[in-house]
């Protein structure tokens, strides 16, 4: 009985998380917040949050679930050349979101000697950076050519990897530092919610 009640839990969770994130994959602003001239992404703080509470295989669910919804998004919506050209590979937008949703879990769990507070923000800052290194790295590595380089505004492609350490400072730290503000306050709150209702 108690088995069933753990698989109906998981189906449950698994579930919420996937409509979490299909609703701020589809609407930019719960999904994007816009600071001055750049977006920070905040479906990876979703991301890292489920795994922290729930465990590796919800966070395989909810990086996947954000990684195909950004494969998607690319393929009809996409919002710059950029998009196309590179999103739509999905070594680029889904495979570093499902290796941050089981990296994050596993980290959490190597961190136990931390306080729950700073177990939470180490994860979030490590994941988040990890986040934005495995996506421009794969971009670097994988999508080098011309045709990338003149959608980011460049016409040498040797000039990609300067653009892209400069895409780490603007957009890759500030997330860091929002997730890493923003998944403490959220995992603290909902593990007493959880611990309450014995769905910890």
């Amino acid at each position: 009985m108690l088995d069933n009640r753990k698989k109906i839990r998981r189906i449950t969770i698994s579930g919420i998380v996937m409509a979490i994130i299909i609703v701020q994959s589809l609407f930019p602003m719960l999904g994007y917040v816009p600071i001055g001239l750049i977006n920070l992404t905040t479906i990876h703080i979703t991301v890292i949050i489920v795994a922290i509470l729930f465990g590796p295989f919800e966070g395989i669910i909810a990086g996947t679930t954000w990684g195909v919804f950004s494969f998607i998004n690319a393929w009809t919506r996409p919002t710059s050349l950029v998009q196309t050209l590179v999103f739509t590979n999905p070594l680029v937008s889904v495979v570093p979101r499902i290796i941050v949703g089981i990296l994050a879990a596993i980290i959490y769990k190597r961190l136990s000697h931390f306080g729950l507070v700073a177990r939470s923000a180490l994860t979030a800052l490590i994941c988040s950076m990890l986040n934005t290194i495995l996506v421009l790295g794969t971009i670097y590595i994988g999508f080098r050519t011309p045709a990338v380089a003149q959608a980011y505004g460049l016409k040498n492609p040797e000039l990609l990897g300067n653009l892209l350490l400069g895409v780490v400072g603007t957009n890759g730290i500030p997330e860091a530092i929002l997730a890493g503000v923003v998944v403490p306050i959220i995992v603290k709150s909902l593990s007493v919610v959880l611990r309450k209702n014995n769905l910890d």
